[in-house]
């Protein structure tokens, strides 16, 4: 018998242009429900824009009903202020996943593209790329935003697929022992 489909929704955070992916996966079976971006006027008030990026994560949760929230963690650069306002829009689009009543998990840049590409420094069109083979998407979405946040829904995919894969998170052991628990979970005929 088939397992129903896992929803997940993949984030790609940022304060003027928050990328959103969405995908039904089942085994091997991917379908892309959504890509797309939420552009934010830089003429807006910072806390304008995170309630925007929060009303948005919320408005995703209610259409697609997904299971689990995967964000692309922020690449640490030089200045604070850029940081400071990543980790804010981060934070909400998280606290709206969390309202949601969703696991929540985070994956660097890095294993992001290395989950889809096989490659951890691999550039966004080469992202793209593998992405259109896994997921049989032919339009090129407008903004790169949108299939980096597809390949997050992706990469969170395989890393379920792979519960034993190296953690996307600093705390590995608590990290591995849920995806553990979270397999046997889901897979009880396969324990044993």
């Amino acid at each position: 018998m088939k397992k129903p489909a896992t929803i997940i929704l993949g984030v790609d955070p940022g304060t003027l242009v928050m990328g959103y992916g969405i995908i039904a996966a089942s085994g091997e079976d991917l379908e892309v429900l959504a890509i797309d971006a939420l552009k934010l006027s830089s003429k807006k008030d910072n806390y304008e824009r995170l309630r925007l990026i929060y009303l948005k994560i919320t408005e995703l949760v209610r259409l697609y009903k997904p299971h689990e929230f995967a964000i692309e963690a922020p690449f640490f650069g030089k200045n604070v202020q850029s940081m400071m306002k990543l980790g804010r829009a981060q934070g909400v689009a998280i606290a709206a996943a969390m309202a949601g009543d969703m696991p929540v998990t985070e994956y660097s840049p890095k294993k992001v593209k290395q989950a889809i590409t096989g490659n951890g420094n691999a550039d966004k069109e080469q992202v793209w790329q593998m992405l259109q083979r896994i997921t049989k998407l032919e339009d090129r979405p407008q903004v790169f935003d949108a299939s980096d946040a597809l390949a997050v829904a992706v990469c969170h995919h395989f890393s379920a697929q792979r519960p034993y894969a190296a953690s996307a998170t600093p705390n590995k052991r608590s990290r591995s022992k849920a995806g553990w628990d979270q397999f046997i979970q889901q897979n009880p005929e396969r324990v044993g």
